[in-house]
């Protein structure tokens, strides 16, 4: 046996030609059994095939299934949110046709986190570090001075 790792469309056509040779399913898996060892699809899936090919259908192209997820980029994503940041990620996966946990999974590589209700990125720009640097000062000049003005609104 070589060391050769057919690709499923490989395996698909080699199908169809024993399909036309009218070999059975059975017989079918046992010659790619022999041939592919481990690499060989499984008995089920070739009488699976098989149906498929009784019905005419001899199309061996990977077509999309109800439960294969849709495939979009990022910088769809990234446009409906700098259209409005403030959507929720089940809008979101409405808008580009997919599943809820698939827009999560894209929010998360990009690094985006949702803050007081809108998608903002999770690493700080320039702007952001400089004003969060100057406040912290402030603050602590603000604990070392001796006397902090307090208002205390308790009049009872």
């Amino acid at each position: 046996m070589s060391n050769f790792v057919p690709k499923i469309k490989h395996v698909w056509e080699v199908l169809i030609n024993y399909f036309i040779l009218k070999k059975s399913a059975a017989e079918s898996y046992c010659i790619l059994q022999e041939a592919y060892g481990e690499h060989a699809p499984s008995q089920d899936t070739c009488e699976c095939w098989f149906k498929h090919f009784k019905s005419d259908a001899f199309d061996v192209k990977d077509k999309e299934h109800p439960g294969q997820p849709k495939k979009f980029e990022d910088q769809q994503l990234q446009a409906l949110l700098d259209e409005d940041a403030c959507q929720t990620q089940k809008q979101l996966a409405e808008r580009l046709n997919v599943a809820q946990q698939t827009i999560s999974d894209h929010l998360q590589a990009m690094g985006m986190i949702l803050k007081e209700g809108k998608w903002v990125p999770h690493q700080l720009n320039e702007r952001q570090m400089e004003n969060q640097k100057v406040t912290s000062k402030m603050l602590l000049q603000r604990h070392k001075r001796k006397y902090f003005f307090a208002l205390n609104c308790d009049w009872r």
